[in-house]
């Protein structure tokens, strides 16, 4: 099966380069779907000298939010499998085999990358952890799904799925829309071990304590109003 790497990008200079790298090296019939969200730090620029038949790059105008910049991405899909990839180093792209295995297996529609279930991570922030574990909690008492990291930025999906889900969230609120949704199709989910190599403020990482009371309301939202 082909593979859909999409990777939504906002202000990775320092590592846009090394993750496209590790994409590239998956020995994986594959596709490689970039979207700069308004960069401002270069990122944009050096995109625009990638001249790989591999790689397609879109561009936000100004920046709308890594949900915004995933429903750029998945217009563009050709493949059969989708897979999520942040544009920084924190997830490692060497891990797809594992990934899409219930799915090439035909066990799995959707599988969950799990930073809780085994594999190392770097660790960093108490309560960042307690706030994932909250939302994901809440998640699963709304979609009646027992997920440990609904959070994870590795969703891989079968790409016809795509035609059954309308992405709304420009931003964060993406990670419970699309696990509500999937809930609501009755996918079978699965999840397998990842490791993390997560990273504090000072080397980029953006999202913060606003997203997360957003995601709260976004959990709500599209499982009961939605």
């Amino acid at each position: 099966m082909k593979l859909s790497v999409v990777i939504p990008v906002y202000n990775e200079a320092g590592t846009i380069k090394e993750i496209l790298k590790r994409v590239e090296a998956v020995p994986q019939d594959k596709e490689i779907i970039v979207v700069d969200d308004g960069s401002t730090d270069g990122t944009g620029e050096w995109l625009t000298q990638i001249s790989d038949e591999n790689i397609t790059v879109l561009f936000h105008p100004v920046n709308r939010g890594k949900g915004a910049a995933l429903r750029t991405g998945f217009e563009r899909v050709t493949g059969d499998i989708v897979i999520i990839q942040d544009g920084d180093l924190e997830y490692n792209p060497g891990e797809y085999h594992r990934l899409i295995e219930p799915i090439l297996d035909g066990r799995a529609d959707v599988v969950y990358g799990s930073r809780f279930t085994g594999g190392p991570q770097r660790v960093l922030f108490f309560w960042h952890y307690v706030g994932n574990k909250f939302l994901t909690l809440l998640s699963n008492m709304l979609t009646n799904l027992n997920l440990s990291d609904m959070e994870s930025c590795y969703k891989v999906f079968r790409a016809h799925l795509l035609e059954k889900i309308t992405i709304k969230s420009n931003r964060f609120g993406f990670e419970p829309e699309i696990t509500a949704k999937f809930a609501r199709l009755k996918c079978r989910i699965y999840e397998v071990p990842i490791s993390y190599s997560g990273r504090n403020y000072e080397e980029g990482k953006k999202i913060t304590w606003r997203d997360g009371v957003s995601a709260l309301f976004q959990i709500i939202r599209f499982r009961l109003f939605d």
